[in-house]
């Protein structure tokens, strides 16, 4: 994302999109098996755990918002 410049419209999106994030999380849910042949087995899990979860989905938002910095 820092390389593409898009860290704060995701941070935005991630904050302000209501259901979205946990629609998204169910889609990526469903599309795992062929997901997982782009991306390293369970990045993709982790992807939507983190945006079912309101709390981890508001950290990670704070996180982009930080520029990546802890």
């Amino acid at each position: 994302m820092h390389r593409f410049n898009i860290t704060q419209p995701a941070a935005i999106l991630l904050e302000a999109a209501g259901p979205l994030p946990v629609l998204l999380a169910q889609l990526v849910y469903i599309g795992q098996p062929l997901l997982d042949s782009v991306v390293p087995e369970g990045k993709w899990e982790e992807i939507a755990n983190m945006l079912d979860d309101n709390a981890e989905r508001q950290a990670f938002a704070e996180y982009l918002r930080r520029g990546g910095q802890e």
